[in-house]
């Protein structure tokens, strides 16, 4: 049976909604922005509707008016390639404005996040005369030769209560990380908060098995655990059944054609047996 792939970058984009949860209504976030063509896709553009506007969390403190994030999931690699394809996307973001130095330069920001420090790429821009200054647990800005201000954020060194939902997107959490996470989850009052936290909360629970089983065994998280799991368990079911029908009609079909019936009475009985409409008959035929 074949693994599913994590979908860690939908729950990047939760997550972040979530850190800037106290902003959220005086920022725009497009993800993946597409810059003219469809393989060159920003993770996560983050616009101010106002300049002179203050984000509250530390991670956007650098943010100017339009604001360029790329996300490396647990699984993916990060190298110095990498930090130069992010300014490249900076570069083009630039260019692609509807008229000429319409997106001012000194307006872009670069984040680059990721679960662990990149300690070769640290090494490389130290060694071709940059500075790494760390404004904050984890939060490391590059000073000197870049375009754009620049930081990069390690998601495991940040302050877990200032930025739990970012810090969940691993597949290392520890037990107690988990339970927070739910619970703050329950305390949740605003839909659109909700929404968010569950779709971290289901990368996180996906990645994070062993630990999920033993706060399975804990019965204040076990509600908690089958309110997340419950609708991603009857999607499966329910997407089980198709596929078991949609089987069941291809066999239907050519058992009959195998007969010798006709395409006209074929679609008949696949209409009355199954409750299809006549173009979803179609599509059997």
């Amino acid at each position: 049976m074949q693994e599913t792939k994590t979908q860690w970058h939908a729950a990047f984009v939760s997550a972040m909604g979530l850190d800037f949860g106290a902003d959220r209504d005086d920022l725009i976030f497009e993800k993946e922005y597409n810059l003219n063509t469809k393989p060159l896709e920003i993770d996560l553009l983050v616009i101010k509707k106002e300049d002179s506007f203050q984000i509250a969390s530390e991670i956007g403190k650098l943010f100017k008016g339009h604001n360029i994030v790329e996300y490396k999931s647990p699984e993916d690699h990060l190298d110095i390639d990498t930090f130069y394809k992010t300014l490249a996307y900076a570069c083009l973001y630039k260019a692609y404005g509807k008229t000429v130095d319409a997106i001012k330069a000194e307006d872009i920001t670069i984040s680059i996040i990721r679960e662990t420090k990149p300690i070769g790429i640290f090494r490389y821009l130290k060694g071709h005369g940059c500075g790494i200054l760390e404004f904050g647990r984890g939060i490391y800005r590059i000073e000197g030769k870049t375009w754009f201000p620049t930081q990069i954020i390690v998601t495991s060194e940040l302050n877990e209560d200032a930025h739990l939902w970012v810090r969940g997107l691993s597949g290392n959490l520890g037990k107690e990380t988990l339970r927070k996470m739910l619970e703050q989850r329950s305390r949740m009052t605003e839909k659109a908060d909700r929404e968010l936290a569950d779709s971290v909360l289901e990368v996180s629970i996906s990645a994070n098995r062993e630990i999920v089983d033993e706060l399975i065994g804990d019965e204040s998280m076990y509600e908690a655990l089958m309110e997340i799991m419950e609708p991603r368990i009857k999607q499966r079911e329910n997407e089980k059944i198709a596929e078991e029908r949609k089987k069941g009609i291809q066999i239907t079909v050519k058992s009959l054609r195998d007969f010798g019936v006709g395409e006209a009475d074929i679609r008949k009985v696949i209409i009355k047996n199954y409750g299809l409409s006549e173009s979803d008959a179609e599509g059997y035929l």
